[in-house]
């Protein structure tokens, strides 16, 4: 079975927005996530701020990037749950790192703060849903 028509047998709840919105909402939220995370991580490169600020930043961006095999490869709707968990609570950490030296990087996720805050809480819907 095809990794899309697996999601589209999920029961879903009634909020779950339509699949063509997730691409032109990650494209922006990718954009501001280069911009911001690579002003972090120059940063720290450039001793600016430790590297104990950019690791929720690198965590950020690994737990990001393994949730779509864990959902859609692994057809794994507890670990996808348990990595966006890990997405929301990396970044809330990096926020508060990065707020008392650059406030605009953490002005920056708000956008991405919201869409995970919601994706958190339509991901474990679905996976209630579904168990």
């Amino acid at each position: 079975m095809q990794n899309y028509e697996w999601y589209q047998e999920l029961v879903r709840p009634a909020f779950a927005p339509p699949a063509w919105i997730f691409g032109p909402v990650w494209s922006f939220l990718y954009l501001l996530i280069v911009i911001s995370f690579g002003y972090v991580f120059y940063l720290a490169y450039h001793h600016k701020v430790s590297w104990k600020v950019a690791l929720p930043f690198i965590l950020n961006i690994i737990f990001n990037l393994a949730f779509t095999p864990l959902e859609f490869g692994l057809q794994n709707l507890t670990l996808g749950s348990i990595d966006v968990l890990l997405v929301l609570f990396t970044l809330v950490w990096g926020i508060v790192a990065i707020y008392p030296k650059a406030k605009w990087v953490a002005y920056l996720q708000i956008p991405y703060l919201l869409w995970v805050s919601f994706a958190s809480v339509l991901q474990l819907t679905v996976n209630y849903l579904n168990w």
